[in-house]
C-alpha cells in the first residue's frame, strides 16, 4: 500500500475521481479513502494545513495502514532564483525545518548549531534536514522525466515553514540561507514522521506560484494542483510493489 497526502481537499479531486474506492474511514476528524489507483492499493488523505496536521495525518496513516511509503503532494510556491514557473512540477531531495532553531544577535541559527537534533536514532541522527530516500525519488524521476506531459520536473531543496513567505525581501532571506528550491507547509513534518516509522517517503509539488511580495492575482492553484495530482498518479503507476 502507499499512502497519499495532502493539506486540502482541492489538491485531491483528481485523485478521488481516479481510485476505485473500496471504502471510507474517519479517525478522529481525518477522513481517509482506500482503494487501487492504477492497480495499487492506496489510502488517500487530506490532512489539513501546516506542519500540526500533516504530523497527525501522516501518523494516522503510518500507524493505522503500515503503508510502504508515503507521498505527500500538492502546491507550492517557487523561489524566484529556482527556475521553477507556475504549473511546473518539483521534486524534494530533501526537506529543511525551516523554523526549528534559535534568532541570534547574528541571526537565525538551526539545531545543529544548538547542539540538538529533532530525530536521533540508531541509524540516523537529523537535525533540520531530511534526505529522500534514493530509490524512491530515483524512481519518481524517471517516471515523470519519461513522459512530456511532465516536462520540465526541477529536483532539489524544499523548506517548510509555518508562516508563509509574503513578501520579496523576506524570500531574498530565505533564499540566501537554505538555497531552495520551493517553500511549503507539510513537507518537514511528514519526512520527520516517515523517518521515525522508518518508511520511505517522496514529495512532489506543482509550483501555484513564486515567492515573491504576495499578488494572488498571478497564482494558478488550479493548475498546480491538477499537475501535481496527474505526477502522483504516473508515480503510482511506476511503482513496483
Amino acid at each position: 500500500m502507499i499512502a497519499l497526502l495532502a493539506s486540502v481537499a482541492a489538491e485531491t479531486d483528481l485523485l478521488k475521481s481516479a481510485i476505485e474506492a473500496s471504502g471510507t474511514v474517519t479517525i478522529g476528524s481525518t477522513a481517509l479513502v482506500e482503494g487501487t489507483l492504477k492497480g495499487r492499493r492506496v489510502v488517500l488523505c487530506a490532512g489539513g494545513m501546516g506542519k500540526a496536521n500533516a504530523a497527525h495525518a501522516a501518523t494516522v496513516l503510518l500507524t493505522r495502514f503500515a503503508p510502504k511509503a508515503i507521498l505527500v503532494f500538492g502546491i507550492g510556491g517557487a523561489y524566484p532564483s529556482s527556475g521553477a514557473k507556475i504549473g511546473d512540477l518539483v521534486l524534494a531531495h530533501e526537506e529543511i525545518a525551516g523554523d526549528e532553531g534559535v534568532l541570534t544577535s547574528e541571526g537565525f541559527r538551526d539545531t545543529e548549531f544548538m547542539g540538538i537534533p529533532l530525530i536521533k536514532t540508531g541509524t540516523a541522527t537529523i537535525f533540520n534536514r531530511y534526505p529522500a530516500p534514493k530509490p524512491l525519488l530515483d524512481l519518481a524521476i524517471g517516471a515523470l522525466r519519461s513522459r512530456e506531459l511532465f516536462e520540465p520536473v526541477h529536483v532539489g531543496p524544499f523548506v517548510t515553514l509555518s508562516t508563509c513567505t509574503g513578501t520579496a525581501s523576506r524570500a531574498q532571506e530565505l533564499e540566501q540561507r537554505y538555497h531552495c528550491l520551493c517553500e511549503n507547509m507539510e513537507g518537514a513534518a511528514v519526512a520527520h514522521v516517515a523517518e521515525l516509522h522508518g518508511t520511505a517517503w517522496l514529495e512532489v509539488r506543482g509550483i501555484s506560484n513564486i515567492v515573491e511580495d504576495r499578488n494572488l492575482s498571478t497564482w494558478d492553484i488550479p493548475e498546480a494542483a491538477k499537475n501535481a495530482q496527474q505526477a502522483v498518479i504516473r508515480i503510482v503507476e511506476a511503482w513496483t510493489p
